[in-house]
């Protein structure tokens, strides 16, 4: 088959409005994120959709070409995944998408173009800038499984041209509303055991929406290894970086996921691995990149010392029995991920702190994460080092107050808003 016939083929599977005329998602529970995406339609920038494989993405593409066809027509609005189309010029699918509708004229008017999968498209960046010059009025929605833009040609290529929103798991919040939990809000206090008992389902699944309400941790585990690592580790990454040894980028992974939050020597695990320093650096950057980990840096004032301390890495995906065996460690790398968290505190003394926010106009708001005895030696001497307006500590069921220091239920903090 010919490549415009397969194009043309393609359309019609994956634009169902043309034929149909209407398009709704079936089962849609409302995503955190689309509510801050809502606010940039009316803008002429790309929107860029980036994040893990399996978080979403393409559905929250779908839902916001259900919210443009209230108002375009739907022959106006395109999807197309370059999922197995890396050589493919975007002027084709042009050419295709007109000798559809040859009454259509693409500088008048105004269309909605969708594109899936971007970073398995070579040389992306600039095929995107010509679109987006050549047809100021075709509003246009991206979305990637790999951090786009974090390469310093891709920045100046699509200067000013591009706003991009992190798609992220599901937080609990959300998988409450995904597994029809939602009277639980109702009153959080009533319900803590309930609440509790959730968030360790919670923690199994991961936040993959789709495994949302699934018990089954054999089911959770295959997901996981095979929809998710398996197809970023061995196909993903080798696609976009100049891998050598992918079995040791999945050993390096294996022993973040197996010890949440440990400090990482790089030049002594480089040693461990029989790699250069250089090689285990560049590999953690493909995973962060990948966003299968993320790295926390020891919170200082001083932001060369900052940069040269030894970091923390927290993983994307825990396994279930991980969970089981280990439910404080899993409980803390969860709320990493959930509050962004960016920065630790630890001092040559061992005094630590879990979690550095770092607010507007640098307001410093310092988090412990605790789901038994609470310690507060680390605390008064951050307290007394920078002086924070308040340090929380989350707690799996505590609550109380005492002068600058906020003891809440994990619940009350991450269901608050």
């Amino acid at each position: 088959m010919e490549l415009k016939e397969r194009i043309r083929l393609i359309f019609k599977e994956t634009n169902p409005w043309w034929k149909k005329g209407n398009f709704q998602l079936e089962n849609y529970s409302c995503r955190l994120i689309l509510l801050e995406i809502e606010k940039f339609f009316s803008f002429k920038q790309i929107i860029a959709l980036v994040g893990l494989r399996r978080t979403g993405k393409t559905t929250l593409i779908l839902k916001i070409i259900e919210f443009f066809l209230q108002t375009l027509k739907p022959q106006q609005i395109l999807y197309f995944s370059f999922d197995d189309f890396s050589q493919l010029e975007i002027e084709e699918l042009i050419s295709v998408y007109r000798e559809i509708f040859p009454e259509l004229n693409l500088k008048e008017g105004k269309f909605l173009f969708c594109f899936d999968e971007v970073q398995k498209l070579q040389n992306w960046q600039e095929k995107f800038k010509r679109l987006y010059d050549t047809y100021p009025n075709i509003k246009i929605i991206i979305s990637g499984s790999e951090s786009l833009f974090l390469r310093k040609k891709i920045k100046e290529t699509l200067a000013g041209r591009i706003f991009e929103f992190k798609v992220l798991p599901l937080n609990f919040k959300e998988y409450i509303y995904f597994t029809k939990n939602e009277s639980i809000l109702s009153n959080t206090q009533l319900y803590k055991e309930e609440i509790l008992k959730l968030y360790k389902e919670f923690l199994k699944t991961n936040g993959f929406p789709e495994l949302a309400g699934i018990k089954d941790t054999m089911i959770i585990h295959k997901y996981l290894k095979e929809s998710v690592i398996d197809k970023i580790i061995f196909q993903d990454i080798p696609q976009l970086f100049k891998v050598k040894n992918v079995d040791i980028l999945a050993e390096i992974l294996d022993i973040i996921i197996f010890s949440p939050g440990q400090l990482m020597d790089i030049t002594r695990l480089a040693k461990e691995l029989s790699l250069s320093r250089q090689v285990v650096s560049l590999y953690l950057d493909y995973l962060e990149k990948s966003f299968l980990i993320k790295k926390l840096y020891n919170f200082s004032k001083n932001l060369r010392k900052q940069k040269r301390s030894l970091k923390k890495y927290y993983p994307a995906i825990i396994f279930p029995s991980i969970v089981e065996d280990n439910f404080p460690l899993c409980f803390e790398n969860s709320l990493v991920w959930q509050l962004d968290a960016q920065f630790f505190y630890r001092n040559a003394y061992k005094n630590e702190i879990d979690i550095i926010l770092v607010g507007k106009n640098k307001k410093i708001i310092p988090i412990e994460i605790k789901t038994g005895r609470i310690e507060l030696a680390s605390i008064n001497y951050f307290m007394k080092k920078y002086r924070p307006a308040e340090i929380i500590i989350i707690t799996l069921d505590k609550e109380e107050k005492q002068k600058q220091i906020k003891i809440i239920p994990f619940y009350k903090y991450l269901l608050k808003k």
